[in-house]
Parts: structure tokens; C-alpha cells; sequence
């Protein structure tokens, strides 16, 4: 048992004891001047009654108030539900089997708030907020809704209804927000909104909720996959993985106007040979664990079918990388198969532990494995890397993969083009769809380019 929960215990038990002192002081006044004033009298039962009467109110009061301590229903700081009794509650709501709706409140900026005006602060907001939003919607003659605080500065309310009812309320509340203060800390709200028509599973509406939420944040205003129940999708995703249903698109990368190497692309198939999409799909292979079982599958099916002529660029999960079982593995295929690979490495969060990771690189590379960091100049990860890792490639992101962004942000890209350079490592820079933008690349001197203007993408392997 960890310290906080014994503390926890023996806080509970003190206070349980404080609490009951007064009765059981009580009960034994009054069993002692029974005694007192008819000792002569009093049979034998009385006794034996007195002493399992002591015995269960103690029993039952110290139980009564110890257990009480387990039921929380608001969170300490946001006076909100907790999360655990906001999913029961809307979970009960569900079961009515009607209409209902989700709305997912954040505030974006609450680790910038407690950076720079304190945790307490942070704390403040974050009630603060909460009775703004109940506000709004008392304004708006909605009442008697649930609220809960589900993590970080994230409130899901729940309402009866369609959500057609309240997109509108949301927009404008959203709108409204930039308007609200927590005296001079500015507070940035963004909202996502979900009902019973995506699906009657709670868990899987807040996980469309941040879904959508994400979307809006990247200004992409529409959806283009085909809307699929997300139980269905599940099963989908993992009897795609377990029968490998799969195809393997290649695009060659060019440096100085030859095939220098292939970039891979993977779509997974329903069993009708309906494609899945990417960006969906892997949200549910990283959900259920299946990470580590996708990018094996991808590596051997891959080796199975490879011209050893020719190397091929695949994405892979760093974390993959970094598991002992999977790299041992990995290993033994590739001394087996002696197929050129470039592994794709991307992750948001970064691994402090980078000298063990260098090693872990190191010996791939030792196999003959190119290893590339993908979307230098978009997260800071990708920059750390560059700066610490043993590495062969990096990849601008997309967001400079047309003429006007490389213009606007041309010193950003050489200053990265020149820190590669000085460490021996080459440039990629993928989607050049236009001459103008092919121009501007080539005069950076960017070693290897990607795109439709200058490749195709090719089937390799449809199951």
C-alpha cells in the first residue's frame, strides 16, 4: 500500500473516532447509572444486551462514518462532479435510451496559467471557470445539469437532447470567453460538442469529443472518413491487425534527380476491402496497446516482400523502439532478411533518457538501419533530437511544404538545413506538389524531396 493511502486511513479512522467519541460516551453514561441505580435489580440479560449494544453501535457508527469518505461526488478544486461519479451519473442518463448530449469546455492555456502565476492560481481558475460556465448556461434557461472536472482544465456537461439543441449556445459561449478574466490571468476556451447519434457508450462519445476538439484546434473544419461506430471500428482495427488485412503504397524520395529511397505508406482494410483511415486507426491501435503488434506486422510483412535493392522509409513508434522484447525481435529480422530500412521516429512528449536511446539507435544503425526525425520545426521534440541523437535524416513537417510557408519561414529552415549539415546529417522535406515550391527547396539545398509532382504513389503489396 503506498503512504498516501495509509495516511489516508489513519486519517479516516482519527476522524471516524472524533466523530463517534460523543455517542459512545453516551451510551456508556447510560448503561452506567442504569447499573448504578438498579444494580440489584438488573438481570442478567441486561448485560449481555448492554454489551452487544455497545459493541455495534461502535462497530456501526465508526462503519457509517469510514465509509462514507468513499463516496466523493465533487472534486476538491473545481466544486465540479468527480469524474468517477459524472461517468456514473450520465452513464444512468444513457440507459434512458434518449437523446443526449456532451460538451466537452476546455481551457487551453491552464499549464501556461500555473507556469506563471502558481499551481494556487491555476486552482483558482479553474473554479472559477467552472461557475462561469454554469452561469452561462443558467443564463441561457438550462439548469439542473450535470458538470464534472475530467483532467487538467478539461469540464464535460452533459444535457438531455440533440445536439443541434446547443451547438449554437456553445458557439457563442466560446466566442464570449474571450471576454473572461480571472482578474488580469486572460483565459482561452475551446469547446467540442457529441451526442447519442455517434454513439450510446460514453467512453467512446468524450473520446470523439477530444477528437473534435483536436481538429477544431488545427483549424481543420471538416471530417474526411466515413463516420463508422466506433465499436464497430475497434473490431475493425484489431481483425485488421490479427489478418493482416493491410496494403503498402511506396513513393520515391529523390536526391540529385535519382530514387535515393521509398517512403511507405500503410492502410489497413476492413474485410470487405473498405480502407481504414490512418488518422483514425491509430488512435484506436494506441487505445487498446496494439501499438507494438501493428509495427511488428508492418516490419514483417514489409521484409516479406522488400527488393533488397532498394530501402525502404517506415513510420515506427519510438516507444516501440525502445521495448526490449520488440528491438530483440526487430533485430534477428533484419540479420535474417538484410533489407535496407529507414525507420520514421516521431513523438510529441520527450524521452529524457536519450543516452539510452542512442544506444538503442546506435545499434540499429549498426545493422544498416537509416534512421530519420520527423516534423523538425513543428514540435520541440523533434529539435532535442536533432540537437542530442545519432541520426541519419530529418524531415521538415508539412507545414512548409508549400511556396508560402518555406518564403515566410525560409530562415527557420535554413537555420535547421545548417545544424543538420554541421552534423552530417541530410534534409527530406515531403508534398511538393508545385514547381515553385521544388525551386525554392532545391535552392535551400535540401537533399531529398517527395511529392506528387515528382512521384506517384505505387501499390506494393494489397491484401
Amino acid at each position: 500500500m503506498l503512504l498516501p493511502q495509509t495516511k489516508e486511513r489513519e486519517y479516516r479512522f482519527k476522524l471516524a473516532l472524533r466523530m463517534g467519541l460523543p455517542i459512545f460516551a453516551l451510551i456508556i453514561a447510560l448503561i452506567s447509572h442504569t447499573l448504578v441505580g438498579n444494580y440489584a435489580t438488573l438481570q442478567t440479560s441486561f448485560y449481555i444486551e448492554s454489551l452487544i449494544l455497545l459493541v455495534f453501535s461502535i462497530y456501526f457508527i465508526l462503519y457509517l462514518i469510514y465509509s462514507g469518505f468513499e463516496v466523493k461526488i465533487t472534486d476538491d478544486v473545481s466544486k465540479t462532479f468527480t469524474r468517477e461519479y459524472l461517468y456514473k451519473y450520465i452513464t444512468a442518463e444513457l440507459e434512458k435510451k434518449q437523446d443526449y448530449t456532451l460538451i466537452l469546455i476546455s481551457i487551453d492555456n491552464l499549464n501556461d496559467i500555473n507556469s506563471q502565476y502558481g499551481i494556487k492560481n491555476g486552482d483558482r481558475v479553474l473554479q472559477e471557470v467552472a461557475t462561469w460556465i454554469a452561469s452561462y448556461f443558467l443564463s441561457q434557461k438550462i439548469e439542473n445539469f450535470p458538470m464534472g472536472h475530467i483532467k487538467g482544465g478539461d469540464f464535460i456537461v452533459g444535457l438531455r437532447g440533440k445536439k443541434s439543441d446547443f451547438a449554437t449556445i456553445l458557439e457563442l459561449m466560446c466566442l464570449k470567453s474571450s471576454e473572461f478574466k480571472v482578474e488580469n490571468i486572460e483565459i482561452k476556451i475551446s469547446g467540442a460538442i457529441s451526442d447519442t447519434s455517434y454513439s450510446r457508450e460514453l467512453d467512446y462519445i468524450i473520446e470523439n469529443l477530444f477528437e473534435l476538439q483536436e481538429e477544431t484546434r488545427n483549424s481543420k473544419n471538416s471530417r474526411d472518413e466515413e463516420l463508422l461506430n466506433p465499436s464497430e471500428r475497434d473490431l475493425f482495427v484489431i481483425n485488421a491487425i490479427h489478418k493482416r488485412l493491410l496494403s503498402i503504397m511506396t513513393q520515391d524520395v529523390f536526391s540529385q534527380g535519382k530514387v535515393a529511397f521509398k517512403e511507405c505508406y500503410i492502410t489497413l482494410k476492413t474485410s470487405s476491402g473498405k480502407p481504414l483511415f490512418t488518422k483514425s486507426y491509430m488512435k484506436v491501435i494506441n487505445r487498446l496497446g496494439l501499438r507494438l503488434e501493428y509495427d511488428m506486422m508492418i516490419i514483417e510483412e514489409l521484409l516479406l516482400r522488400a527488393n533488397k535493392e532498394d530501402t525502404y522509409a517506415i513510420n515506427i513508434a519510438p516507444s516501440s523502439l525502445r521495448d526490449k522484447d520488440f528491438l530483440v525481435k526487430i533485430k534477428e529480422l533484419l540479420k535474417q532478411k538484410r533489407t535496407k530500412l529507414m525507420f520514421i521516429l516521431s513523438e510529441s512528449e520527450y524521452y529524457s533518457h536519450t543516452s539510452r536511446y542512442n544506444t538503442i539507435l546506435n545499434s540499429l544503425r549498426s545493422l544498416g538501419v537509416l534512421i530519420t526525425i520527423d516534423r523538425v520545426g513543428a514540435i520541440h521534440t523533434s529539435f532535442l533530437y536533432l540537437r542530442e541523437l545519432n541520426i541519419d535524416f530529418i524531415r521538415f513537417d508539412t507545414y512548409y511544404s508549400n511556396r508560402e510557408k518555406i518564403v515566410q519561414n525560409r530562415a527557420i529552415l535554413e537555420g535547421f538545413h545548417l545544424m543538420a549539415k554541421q552534423k552530417g546529417i541530410k534534409t527530406w522535406i515531403k508534398n511538393i506538389e508545385t514547381e515553385e515550391c521544388l525551386a525554392l527547396c532545391k535552392e535551400l539545398n535540401i537533399e531529398c524531396l517527395e511529392g506528387k509532382l515528382l512521384a506517384d504513389l505505387k501499390i506494393m503489396y494489397e491484401k
